[in-house]
């Protein structure tokens, strides 16, 4: 195994990406997807996400075969569990497609990504993984784009000046095909749509994520409803069924209020990740928080805007400059509060680390209703607001 530095992959490349279970890394890793395609046209791409992903993963048409890494699936009794399923996977694919020629890890960070993307042995390697006996991180050298990938601050603000001209942006979905030595349309993400099984209202709202600092308080966002309605616009509320959204994404009571004291209909629970494509692709608009479904509404073309904690600086509660998605479409809108609490953290607080939660408390909601205003009159984002 040979760290890749576009060597020659041969004729019908069998090429394997490895990702997690998230859904803004898959909207995020499109266009590595699309640009593999694009630079190898006969490959044969088989990707490594997670049940949470897979409605995702099986529509997409850049996809020949997928394997959740993340997520018990029907098939684990069937093979003896998750090592007997992968392994069964792998051989069949091996025997479909020839061994793998290029493996590219888009999650260095999970240790289970490092030792499967070794495992499969595949002739070069993109991305992190282990040395061929699994006992130590596969060693950087001293190239460019060994460099890039072993910069722990892709987010920060000199990151494009210190690996220039090897990247043009701290976007995360450049970063991927960098590494991969793909050139496309960086900034384009895309992702597959269905009908959804209900009528879709004027401005859908996404209000919550795994991670508590990046929420927006649920008082701001009843006014955005409230902004709405006298403006005659209907609103719908998305995101997983309510027991869910409070298991695992910080919802508390919060949106069972927002539904009780604001015009807001309920539309959680509804949809596949098809399907809330499908219905972000037929609204005006979309207010979201930092988290996956933001991906999706830019990826789909929906006039969105995006409420990020962070100001004009790149200061706050998101890695604004790698993550917000890129477009005239795509609203930021930023808060006027200064807090570097989660920058110096390096974004691995789960929670607000200061009382208050200023930077989100901050963001008044005039600041969101008059980038909505911007989305729903089809005005281009300011090029002052957008990420460096």
């Amino acid at each position: 195994m040979e760290r890749f530095d576009d060597q020659p992959l041969g004729a019908r490349p069998h090429i394997a990406v490895f990702s997690s279970d998230k859904v803004g890394n898959f909207v995020v890793i499109t266009p590595l997807l699309r640009g593999l395609r694009e630079k190898y046209p006969d490959s044969v791409i088989d990707f490594f996400g997670g049940e949470i992903t897979r409605d995702f993963e099986e529509a997409c048409p850049y996809i020949a075969a997928r394997c959740s890494l993340y997520g018990a699936t029907a098939d684990d009794d069937r093979h003896g569990g998750f090592l007997g399923r992968l392994g069964a996977f792998v051989a069949a694919r091996r025997e479909a497609a020839g061994p793998y020629a290029l493996a590219i890890n888009c999650d260095e960070f999970s240790e289970l990504n490092l030792v499967v993307v070794t495992a499969v042995a595949p002739r070069y390697i993109a991305g992190g993984a282990l040395s061929p006996d699994f006992r130590r991180k596969l060693p950087h050298r001293d190239s460019p784009h060994d460099r890039l990938l072993a910069d722990d601050d892709w987010n920060g603000a000199g990151f494009v000046a210190r690996h220039a001209p090897i990247v043009g942006s701290n976007y995360i979905g450049e970063i991927f095909c960098r590494l991969a030595r793909v050139e496309t349309d960086f900034f384009r993400t895309e992702v597959p749509t269905a009908p959804p099984p209900f009528a879709v209202p004027d401005v859908l709202l996404h209000a919550t994520t795994t991670r508590g600092a990046k929420l927006w308080p649920v008082a701001h966002w009843a006014e955005v409803a409230r902004w709405c309605a006298e403006r005659g616009l209907g609103v719908g509320l998305l995101g997983h069924r309510a027991e869910v959204e409070r298991r695992l994404y910080n919802a508390g009571d919060d949106e069972e209020w927002l539904l009780a004291h604001a015009p807001v209909a309920d539309l959680r629970g509804e949809t596949r990740l098809t399907e809330l494509a499908g219905a972000f692709a037929r609204a005006r608009a979309a207010v979201c928080v930092d988290a996956g479904p933001l991906h999706i509404a830019a990826a789909v073309g929906c006039p969105t805007v995006a409420v990020f904690g962070v100001d004009a600086d790149g200061d706050g509660a998101s890695p604004l400059r790698l993550w917000a998605p890129r477009g005239p479409h795509v609203h930021l809108a930023l808060t006027p509060a200064k807090c570097r609490a989660c920058v110096e953290a390096r974004f691995r607080n789960r929670d607000c680390l200061v009382p208050g939660h200023p930077c989100m408390a901050g963001l008044r909601p005039a600041i969101v209703t008059a980038a909505l205003e911007r989305a729903l009159a089809g005005s281009p984002q300011s090029a002052v607001a957008s990420p460096r």
